[in-house]
């Protein structure tokens, strides 16, 4: 039986990742890992204090549970990382390059790493995004991830490391509070809307980006992991896509539920990341080569939302 170990599990992605994954292959077979203290969920004998910047944490932790499987989502995300862009350099780069390191020495089965549509910029073309395409972030958080991007096809290419990985759009959903992202308001605006408060947008009303829920998000992630090695054509980081939408689309969409919701719009200096993003992204790579298919869209996913926070 594979034994996996989760890095950066007490985030909003690796959160509901561990859980999924636990289901599949059994909570004792799952190692959560994180330097921030767990919440009471995955607060057991499963769960690992680790700081991936540290290479000898890290090897005990894989000796001592006999890990072949690797998720590193440690990460600082696009609008916190500007506020302390060394460290976040630091973070995203260091951390990847342990784990790629570790499985090199250690000959581990697969390694996923998540990347961003934060790697393209503002001459990357917005509409339907090439997998292949200029790219020149301008966040040190899009630079991190691109950098490591070719690290990732770096380490295939010379030492064999099944690497695999998604260029996230931004994800949304509802088990875990926003992680500093720019996208991060497609997440706050439902927690704002179920508490019956109005919410200030910092972005404006018609700046589209690509999104994805939560679900869909998870799903892509096992999927890619469980494709046949041979069916991965891209180990530098694949296109994913799902729904674009605009703050006001997402918000008419509540509308339909809330009708006295109300939403104001007061950009500040994550509009300026936005802005160099693209409008939606071409992801039929990931459809061609291992059978990607998003299930959610807009008002689906807002039914899903507002329904579950509720029953919390």
């Amino acid at each position: 039986m594979k034994k996996i170990l989760i890095i950066g599990a007490c985030g909003q992605l690796g959160s509901e990742l561990t859980f999924e994954l636990r289901k599949l292959f059994g909570h004792e077979n799952v190692i959560a890992s994180d330097i921030n203290a767990p919440k009471m969920d995955l607060a057991d004998e499963y769960f690992e204090h680790l700081d991936v910047l540290n290479k000898e944490e890290l090897n005990n932790i894989i000796d001592k549970h006999n890990i072949s499987e690797i998720y590193n989502l440690a990460a600082i995300l696009s609008a916190i990382g500007e506020k302390n862009p060394k460290f976040a350099w630091k973070l995203n780069m260091e951390g990847l390059i342990n784990t790629l390191d570790v499985a090199k020495e250690k000959n581990l089965t697969k390694i996923y790493w998540p990347s961003s549509i934060a790697v393209f910029g503002p001459d990357t073309p917005r509409k339907n995004t090439p997998q292949d395409t200029i790219m020149n972030p301008n966040t040190v958080y899009g630079i991190s991830k691109l950098a490591g991007e070719r690290w990732c096809e770096y380490y295939f290419q010379k030492y064999g490391v099944d690497i695999r990985s998604l260029r996230y759009p931004g994800l949304i959903g509802y088990k875990s509070l926003p992680g500093g992202g720019t996208t991060d308001y497609a997440v706050d605006i439902y927690y704002k809307a179920i508490s019956g408060k109005n919410f200030e947008c910092f972005l404006n009303k018609d700046t589209y980006l690509p999104m994805m829920y939560m679900a869909d998000a998870i799903k892509a992630t096992i999927d890619l992991m469980q494709a046949d090695k041979e069916d991965i054509q891209i180990r530098s980081s694949y296109n994913l896509a799902a729904i674009s939408f605009t703050p006001e689309e997402i918000s008419n969409s509540i509308k339909k539920t809330f009708p006295d919701f109300e939403i104001t719009y007061k950009p500040d200096f994550r509009q300026a990341i936005a802005d160099s993003w693209p409008d939606s992204i071409d992801d039929s790579k990931a459809r061609e080569d291992w059978g990607w298919n998003h299930e959610y869209d807009l008002d689906r996913m807002t039914e899903d939302i507002l329904l579950n926070l509720k029953r919390r």
